[in-house]
């Protein structure tokens, strides 16, 4: 009796008890809603294989994928006051953030990393919707301001990737204090005559479009990214009109002239090298020299010569 509950049993159970599934085995395309394996979906830069779609990505899905053999290195980031407005909705803010961190394994939204682009230096910032939509408070600034003080210092070109809904409303003032902010750090790349290109993701909304997201000295984004200020659904409903179809879609920015090219995930790398390679040829500096002045006649043409003989009453002169 021993034999048969303590072996044969479990043996038995093993083989009909169902077996469980981790849930982030799949993922769900929202566009076509065809379920896809995570590795052929993360082996694809989570582009669905079906329909094309560009699915939201990650900075450590984001940054393999674009810097030479997949070697970067992470800068630290600087701390900021957690909940500087003691700020308390449905949950308290400090939660929230704990929630966030727990889930992304991010301080916040925003993260930053150097190494090499095709061989050139550059500084890659991605902000990560999964952390609090994307949303801009001080840590995401400060990580903001970091980036460009770091492309400055190695003379590099600044990529940033966007993903947000806007400033985030727990931080109050404080986060719309933000966007000017970021506004001096791309003003610092300016300065220095480093590039600054913008690559507009989904969704790419509120003072985060306001504000840096649009300063790119090239302004590029994925195919299908929402980008704009408000979103459509509130347009729709203050302006009491339809919408055109693919209003603050990625192409439809680029017909109207917002954008510069959108370019497909798996040429992204590819593209901003190019970009890259492009804006940063600066001509080799040199010394200026002033020559001095030519000591030299200019010939007069044929035809001012016959005239000063005509008025002086030489031959060729008119009768």
């Amino acid at each position: 009796m021993n034999w048969l509950s303590n072996f044969v049993r479990p043996k038995i159970q093993a083989l009909v008890r169902k077996r469980e599934v981790p849930d982030n085995l799949w993922t769900k395309c929202p566009n076509c809603g065809q379920m896809i394996h995570h590795k052929e979906v993360k082996q694809r830069q989570f582009v669905c294989q079906h329909c094309d779609h560009h699915l939201r990505i990650g900075p450590d899905d984001r940054f393999p994928n674009l810097f030479d053999d997949g070697e970067y290195t992470l800068i630290e980031l600087p701390d900021v006051l957690a909940d500087p407005l003691k700020f308390r909705d449905e949950k308290r803010y400090t939660d929230r953030l704990k929630e966030s961190q727990g889930k992304t394994g991010q301080k916040d939204a925003v993260m930053v990393a150097h190494g090499n682009l095709g061989g050139h230096g550059a500084v890659i910032v991605v902000q990560n919707f999964s952390f609090m939509g994307g949303s801009l408070g001080q840590g995401a600034a400060e990580a903001i301001l970091a980036a460009a003080k770091l492309a400055v210092l190695q003379d590099a070109p600044m990529i940033i990737f966007t993903a947000a809904g806007g400033a985030r409303m727990q931080e109050g003032i404080l986060s719309l204090m933000q966007l000017p902010r970021t506004t001096i750090a791309v003003q610092m790349l300016q300065e220095a005559g480093l590039p600054y290109i913008s690559v507009m993701t989904d969704p790419t909304t509120g003072g985060v479009t306001a504000s840096y997201a649009m300063l790119g000295d090239v302004a590029i984004s994925e195919p299908g990214a929402l980008i704009g200020f408000a979103g459509p659904r509130v347009i729709e409903n203050t302006i009491r009109e339809r919408l055109p179809e693919g209003f603050q879609r990625a192409e439809y920015l680029l017909e109207h002239g917002m954008l510069d090219m959108v370019v497909h995930r798996h040429q992204m790398r590819d593209t901003l090298i190019r970009v890259v390679e492009l804006l940063g040829n600066r001509p080799p500096a040199a010394d200026v020299i002033s020559l001095p002045a030519p000591d030299l006649e200019i010939p007069l043409p044929a035809a001012s010569k016959a005239g000063e003989e005509s008025d002086n009453g030489e031959p060729g002169s008119a009768s």
